[in-house]
């Protein structure tokens, strides 16, 4: 059974709104809010068939605070709730201002609809304001937390147009209206791919707003469920609007845990001395390792390495990597390295060990 609509609440909204701004919402601002208000229902509170599962074109921002997992593990409920619900307010807010409607609050992540239920012909340009205006809040929120002595928590945030089913699922006990498709599913694998701070957006969200934002040359991906790479850019700045994406972290790309063996000979004198030093790979990223050893290593000291990347069935060779950084840990090494010598194809297969691994998360 739908709800009666409440033309109370939109009276109080409204009064909330003068209140706030000196000025009431126009004739087509109020209509839209009730639109929203009344959600599945028509004036008359019978089913909006408008909202009937049928397809159509839709830009999805998906959003994922990192960060509130420590921060959930070192403060109290009590002041971590508040935290989140006020973070979630600030990008709500933002949305709103876009246009954008929420579909879902999944914990600590959102999903936004730019094109449903209401369509816009702007739909694919308000998506990326709305995506560099929510990293800007975090900025801003971030400087709260400094001043609260709270963790900084940061956003990473996927962006993808395409084809879904957008309607109303469920029955008559519930339902509700949302969107479903393989758009849906390549906007939470491109979100999986985003950095701290980072706003990746799909080869079909660039080509409709190639004209309006600066962004990155395209990367090709590997995602789960797709047997070819995927397109992606980081959206840099908005030019015409003088927005720009104040990223928080410049990692050049995703460092991932693993446990592999390494074969490591130390380079003495430009000559690779015989001794074998045995290694394990902790972690992996495009551009280095973090291994762990039983001996100690010189920092700065070359290496070449050997290693077997079995998820993508490739025995790395001859390559070389420096020590940057080293450590003790309960009675062994854990050494930072960087390559310094790599080939084209085990760096490519390097790139996709590690996308197949954050796909997988």
């Amino acid at each position: 059974m739908h709800k009666e609509f409440n033309h109370d609440a939109l009276r109080r909204l409204q009064a909330l709104i003068a209140r706030e701004t000196g000025a009431p919402l126009n004739e087509a601002a109020t209509a839209e809010m009730a639109a929203i208000l009344r959600g599945s229902e028509g004036p008359d509170g019978v089913f909006n068939e408008s909202l009937s599962v049928a397809p159509r074109e839709v830009t999805i921002l998906l959003a994922d605070l990192r960060g509130f997992t420590a921060l959930s593990a070192s403060l109290p409920a009590g002041v971590v709730i508040p935290a989140l619900n006020r973070c979630l307010a600030m990008l709500s807010e933002v949305v709103f201002k876009h246009g954008g409607a929420i579909d879902k609050f999944m914990g600590d992540s959102i999903m936004v609809l730019f094109g449903a239920p209401v369509a816009r012909e702007d739909d694919v340009d308000r998506a990326l304001m709305c995506a560099v205006e929510m990293q800007m809040a975090m900025r801003d929120l971030n400087l709260a937390h400094m001043r609260e002595r709270l963790p900084e928590v940061f956003l990473g945030i996927g962006v993808n147009t395409g084809t879904v089913m957008a309607g109303r699922f469920g029955s008559d006990v519930y339902s509700e209206y949302t969107v479903i498709g393989e758009e849906v599913n390549l906007a939470s694998r491109i979100e999986a791919f985003s950095l701290r701070g980072q706003v990746l957006i799909s080869e079909a969200t660039y080509q409709r707003c190639w004209g309006l934002v600066s962004a990155s040359a395209p990367m090709q991906v590997y995602v789960k469920g797709r047997q070819q790479p995927v397109g992606l850019r980081e959206l840099v700045a908005i030019p015409s609007r003088k927005l720009k994406v104040p990223r928080q972290e410049f990692r050049r790309s995703h460092r991932v845990d693993t446990r592999l063996p390494c074969l490591c000979q130390r380079i003495q004198d430009k000559i690779i001395v015989p001794q074998i030093v045995h290694a394990a790979i902790r972690d992996i990223g495009y551009h280095g390792l973090l291994v762990e050893l039983t001996e100690e290593l010189a920092l700065h000291s070359e290496l070449k390495l050997e290693f077997d990347l079995t998820l993508v069935e490739y025995h790395a060779t001859d390559v070389y990597a420096r020590v940057i950084t080293l450590k003790p840990e309960g009675g062994q090494w854990l050494a930072g390295l960087e390559f310094t010598s790599i080939s084209p194809e085990c760096h490519a297969k390097v790139q996709m060990f590690v996308q197949l691994l954050v796909a997988a998360r």
